[in-house]
């Protein structure tokens, strides 16, 4: 390989599309609480944010410390519950890894969500063993859109930030890539491609991609 690459996955809506077990274990969070948030208020305020953006945004205040993990346990532990009989990767992504994997390309994973969650997934989607970086929301000062998940993966990887692309489904998860300096692929598990930043790709899933396309964004 002439040009050395990486490639860098968030995990909910692009290596699973868990989008739809988090708003079940929300909707159950918030109706605990009288909550009941519409399918726009988790479109816009939910997917690709961080906890502690979900719980201030819907209570209507700062929601930080000890009060912040305490319901992220809650709500976390719901939704791994739900989600736990239902994992399946996204089609084709484990051979479009293991096609990047043979080319030399390096993987890493970047996720807004706790280790519990990733953990859980990767029990079940055999892709640990080609990953060069994991990083979850505990490795993390700042969320996404900060880029710094990326800059911090980029690091791992041993790269520069033009050398990665990012595998993204969110605004502020695709801002986070953008912000870092990073090449992005959207994929639209949860988004339509007008209600996101422009990438340089859009994919609804993985089976028609390969090695060959991705190195193509780099030239």
């Amino acid at each position: 390989m002439n040009q050395e690459i990486a490639v860098i996955f968030d995990m909910d809506g692009v290596i699973c599309h868990t989008n739809p077990y988090h708003s079940l274990a929300f909707r159950h969070f918030f109706s605990l609480r009288n909550l009941a948030p519409t399918e726009e208020e988790f479109a816009q305020h939910m997917f690709g944010k961080s906890n502690s953006y979900i719980f201030s945004h819907f209570f209507n205040r700062p929601v930080t410390g000890t009060e912040l993990f305490e319901l992220e346990e809650e709500k976390e532990g719901l939704f791994r519950e739900i989600y736990k009989d239902h994992i399946e990767p996204i089609a084709g992504i484990v051979e479009f890894m293991t096609d990047l994997e043979s080319h030399g390309v390096k993987l890493g994973v970047a996720t807004s969500a706790p280790y519990a969650n990733l953990e859980l997934i990767l029990s079940e989607v055999d892709i640990r063993n080609k990953l060069g970086s994991i990083m979850a929301s505990e490795d993390v000062k700042k969320h996404k859109p900060d880029p710094e998940v990326y800059l911090t993966s980029a690091k791992n990887l041993g790269v520069s930030p033009d050398q990665c692309l990012v595998f993204e489904d969110s605004y502020s998860g695709i801002s986070a890539a953008l912000n870092a300096g990073m090449r992005v692929v959207g994929v639209l598990t949860s988004h339509t491609i007008e209600e996101l930043p422009i990438c340089d790709l859009y994919i609804n899933d993985y089976k028609e991609l390969t090695y060959d396309k991705i190195i193509r964004l780099f030239n």
